[in-house]
């Protein structure tokens, strides 16, 4: 079920933002069919496992790209989708005679999604990148961190997922939704460096304005400020601090004991801020994170223990709302957003190939 029910994606096997991007509209209900290598194992995933969630809900079909007649299986699926996904370098579909313009004089009204690192155009479009080079080229990370220690990235969730996946989707819905308007398909160039900074677009807004200053962890959201960061507690956990509004902040001095002591650093004068981190650090220090989370749970303090992946999937928050789901034995997060009316569902991993026999059915070929 889903609200995307009745749409028909066909998705280029391959890693991160692209997968994740499928998995988005899969979760929703679309029909995504995956391409994979004929031959695989595991997919494209190697060393990474013998299967990913991010090919959750989707069927697999095997081919052999280099194959005239599983082309024309390609071009067959291609015909009565809607969605094409696909996440080579900038070149490669057209090599193998699958480009947009072959495949949308097929079918007019293809949306034709492209996931790349760099982009389709510029000096950097044929070389080769990770998540990690993507968002330092656009100031993310080296806006990521403590001003004493290296820019830290944070996983590979900002540029794969954030800025590339998550946007190919917009861009795909968005496409899609002209396309049933107006029968005319169209090509999502969608760029993880483009994605990534429409991401820092408040904080070009603060720069601008003379309100942050462009040098990381010196700042309001960057860990420079001590009224939003993160503590160590006696037994070495962390907890989460973003009180930022006044009264959020009074909150947080009254679980600290700090109420009304008026020997308590400026909070409004930065050049106090690291006396007052100091303050704030001795008294997180006197107590066990279990014992600060019994203080602030419930409260509008701002205050959040720092769970580590596993520990957040026993959160009771977490657990009450099904922030998390278990299918097939495996704990994963489950769909996103939420529908009252078509809510998505979280579906099986495929092997490589399972679907071929049914897949080549549904297209009249023999199997």
């Amino acid at each position: 079920m889903g609200p995307l029910q009745g749409v028909r994606v066909v998705e280029f096997a391959g890693l991160g933002p692209g997968p994740f991007c499928g998995m988005l509209l899969a979760d929703l209900g679309a029909d995504v069919v995956r391409i994979d290598r004929k031959g695989a194992r595991g997919g494209l995933i190697g060393s990474l496992g013998a299967t990913s969630l991010l090919d959750r809900g989707k069927r697999s079909i095997a081919l052999d790209l280099k194959d005239p007649a599983d082309l024309d299986v390609v071009h067959a699926l291609v015909r009565r989708s809607d969605v094409l996904l696909e996440g080579f370098r900038p070149g490669v579909m057209e090599r193998l005679g699958l480009g947009p313009d072959e495949l949308l004089g097929e079918n007019p009204a293809l949306v034709y999604g492209r996931m790349t690192g760099w982009g389709q155009t510029g000096p950097l479009a044929p070389t080769a990148g990770h998540d990690i080079g993507y968002i330092a080229l656009t100031g993310a990370l080296g806006a990521s961190g403590r001003p004493d220690e290296r820019p830290a990235p944070p996983l590979n969730l900002l540029g794969d997922f954030g800025g590339g996946g998550a946007f190919l989707a917009l861009g795909a819905l968005a496409a899609l939704l002209h396309a049933r308007a107006t029968g005319e398909g169209q090509v999502v160039d969608a760029a993880i460096v483009d994605g990534t900074a429409v991401l820092t677009t408040m904080i070009h807004g603060m720069l601008d304005a003379g309100v942050w200053t462009d040098r990381r962890g010196r700042n309001l959201l960057d860990t420079g400020a001590p009224f939003y960061d993160v503590y160590a507690c006696a037994d070495g956990a962390f907890l989460a601090v973003g009180a930022l509004e006044e009264q959020f902040y009074a909150a947080l001095l009254t679980g600290l004991g700090l109420a009304g002591d008026e020997t308590l650093p400026d909070r409004f004068d930065p050049r106090q801020w690291p006396a007052l981190r100091a303050r704030f650090t001795e008294v997180f220090a006197s107590r066990t994170r279990a014992e600060w989370w019994q203080v602030f749970e419930g409260t509008d303090a701002c205050v959040a223990p720092v769970w580590s992946l596993l520990e957040a999937t026993r959160d009771p928050h977490n657990v009450e709302r099904g922030v998390f789901t278990e299918v097939d034995g495996t704990v994963q997060p489950a769909v996103a957003p939420r529908f009252s009316r078509t809510p998505g569902a979280v579906g099986s991993v495929p092997q490589p190939g399972q679907h071929t026999d049914e897949i080549r059915a549904e297209l009249g070929l023999a199997t």
